[in-house]
């Protein structure tokens, strides 16, 4: 009926956000470009923050699909609980069989990915959605992340993409390392009345 009504010929807004369909509007072309900034400059963590349906994971997905054949990507949104959790997603996602091992030996095997991927000119990015769910004890495995890096560079750079809470939670006191490490945060406004219009 939708379909009719408005003469398209398939559904804009089905149950996955689609990049297609991402309305360019200020705030997202903002939060598109700082984004891909911090990316390709190698600053390590990015952020994106929003309302619910502002459409982070939908410019998330954007940023992957622009990054193409440059870079490795790995794309969280399942619940992580404790770090091994989240090292053992990261592995799963690039493809690794064997994630039985300790949060020491798995940390070994992202090493070893990482200076392949490296060697071939790529670095890792990884997207972590809904980040505002994460324990502090997550959060500090997140930021130890930053650790893997030659002299030169790092080897991952992290979006850590979230409600407005997880701004909230990055300025606790005691998550002051991670958010020192923080280069870019990026907020999604809500739609002018123009903008809602264009829309």
């Amino acid at each position: 009926m939708v379909l009719r009504h408005f003469g398209l010929t398939e559904q804009p807004f089905g149950v996955t956000p689609d990049p297609r369909y991402l309305y360019a509007s200020a705030t997202h072309r903002e939060a598109l470009s700082s984004l891909l900034y911090g990316i390709a400059s190698g600053l390590g963590f990015v952020t994106l923050t929003g309302n619910p349906g502002m459409g982070k994971t939908t410019l998330i997905f954007e940023v992957l699909r622009r990054l193409g054949d440059t870079a490795k990507t790995v794309f969280l949104f399942q619940t992580i609980s404790s770090p091994e959790d989240l090292m053992r997603a990261i592995l799963i996602d690039l493809g690794v069989k064997d994630t039985s091992g300790s949060l020491v030996q798995m940390q070994t095997q992202l090493n070893d990915l990482l200076c392949v991927q490296s060697a071939i000119g790529r670095h890792l990015v990884v997207a972590i959605d809904e980040a505002q769910n994460l324990n502090e004890e997550v959060l500090e495995a997140v930021r130890m992340l930053s650790n893997f890096e030659t002299s030169r560079k790092k080897l991952m750079q992290i979006i850590l993409s979230g409600q407005i809470q997880l701004a909230e939670k990055l300025a606790l006191p005691q998550l002051l390392q991670l958010r020192q490490r923080i280069s870019i945060f990026s907020h999604l406004r809500a739609l002018s009345s123009k903008e809602t219009s264009e829309y």
